[in-house]
C-alpha cells in the first residue's frame, strides 16, 4: 500500500502527517509505504497512491487523484488519523 502525506511545501505538515500515519499504521498492524510530498510532487505521485492524507484546505487540489483522499483536521491527533485511516481501509 502506498500513502502520500501532502502539504503545500512538503516539509512541514506533510512530514508530521507521515510520521503520525506511520505510528497509526503500526498500531493497526498495517504495512504501507508513507511518503511526504508537496502539491506538485503529489500530482505526479498521486495516481499511484492508494491513500492521500492532507489538510482540508488542499483537498480541492487533489480531487482528481484516483486514490482515497483523507482530510486530516488535526495532524497531531492520532485518534483522528487512526479513525479516518481505518475507515478508508475497510
Amino acid at each position: 500500500m502506498k500513502i502520500i502525506a501532502v502539504c503545500g511545501m512538503g516539509i512541514g505538515t506533510s512530514v508530521l502527517l507521515k510520521m503520525n500515519a506511520e505510528k497509526v499504521l503500526g498500531m493497526l498492524g498495517i504495512q504501507a509505504t508513507v511518503q511526504a510530498a508537496d502539491i506538485a510532487k503529489a500530482k505526479i505521485e498521486g495516481p499511484t497512491a492508494d491513500i492521500i492524507l492532507t489538510t482540508p484546505e488542499l483537498v480541492y487540489q487533489l480531487e482528481k487523484m484516483p486514490g482515497k483522499i483523507i482530510a486530516i483536521d488535526h495532524v497531531f491527533d492520532l485518534v483522528e488519523i487512526r479513525e479516518k485511516l481505518a475507515a478508508a481501509l475497510s
